[in-house]
């Protein structure tokens, strides 16, 4: 039996992307009669809608809506999808043409699964062109050995699960504003709830999302305080000792000053030194963490 998909992408003034990253979602092995394409808008000033109405995809609705952040993006899509399975990516990933028939292999044999696939940083289209061509040349995060996965690696650039289920467990939390999160909590949710989460290998999409420096700073930041704010709506322990909040780090945070000599020497290196990079990036997203116990209104 074909299982009939929803593809749910929220955007938000990323015209520039998806204009290559739709022809890759139409450019799919898996029937183009079992599968929907919801492009939940949130309000796009860059003339998303005309492109997307000049492209003429038969297959693909537009949902415009207020702006309440990629979590209620991603809950318009649900409630609005026609698909048996939901399948998450953004409007800056590009789907490997087998991306949908993956991710429905598992699902079409497995009840009660969530599926997670490989999800490939590229920082250009020509380096995703190359890592296309080459894949194992990529950094993998799972081998192809793993089968299941914890919640702390539900990311929904990849990520797909029944419809039935995401709304039997409430959805995305769309308290979850900024930036971090509010997949994992999902997936924690289904995990608590019994599902199985799954990985393929196989089931891959490219990440074409550069990030510079400080940028990654300020999200490390803001992860920091949604760990927090993760914690507190469940108050599970695992949570923090999973996500790296434990006394060891939160120890050597104190020691190392915001504007000392070590972060200042890290920030200078960070641009060749990948370890100068995530002493700074680990710094950025503890710094958020005490911000945000220091502060319960975060």
């Amino acid at each position: 039996m074909t299982l009939s998909i929803s593809i749910v992408m929220p955007t938000y003034n990323r015209r520039e992307t998806l204009e290559h990253v739709l022809p890759t979602i139409l450019n799919q092995t898996y029937p183009k009669d079992a599968y929907e394409i919801l492009l939940s808008d949130s309000g796009s000033t860059d003339g998303t809608r005309e492109m997307v109405e000049a492209m003429n995809i038969p297959n693909l609705r537009m949902i415009t809506g207020e702006n309440r952040g990629r979590s209620g993006a991603r809950n318009r899509g649900i409630c609005e999808a026609k698909g048996d399975i939901i399948l998450f990516t953004d409007a800056d990933i590009l789907a490997d043409p087998h991306l949908l028939e993956e991710h429905a292999k598992i699902h079409s044999a497995k009840r009660n699964t969530a599926v997670v696939g490989r999800e490939v940083q590229v920082d250009t289209l020509k380096e995703y062109k190359h890592v296309m061509a080459y894949p194992e040349e990529s950094r993998c995060l799972h081998s192809e050995r793993t089968k299941e996965l914890s919640w702390l690696f539900f990311l929904t650039g990849n990520a797909s699960a029944p419809k039935e289920a995401l709304v039997r467990v409430g959805m995305f939390d769309e308290n979850f504003t900024g930036y971090g999160h509010e997949d994992l909590e999902l997936g924690y949710r289904l995990k608590k709830s019994g599902m199985r989460i799954a990985y393929n290998i196989h089931a891959l999409n490219y990440h074409w999302h550069p990030v510079p420096f400080e940028e990654k700073c300020q999200k490390m930041h803001m992860s920091g305080v949604s760990t927090v704010r993760f914690y507190r709506k469940h108050k599970d322990p695992m949570i923090k000792l999973l996500m790296g909040v434990n006394p060891v780090t939160m120890a050597l945070h104190s020691v190392i000053a915001e504007n000392g000599s070590l972060i200042k020497r890290c920030r200078r290196k960070a641009a060749e030194s990948p370890s100068c990079r995530e002493i700074v990036f680990q710094h950025s997203y503890l710094s958020g963490v005490k911000a945000a116990l220091r502060d319960p209104s975060l």
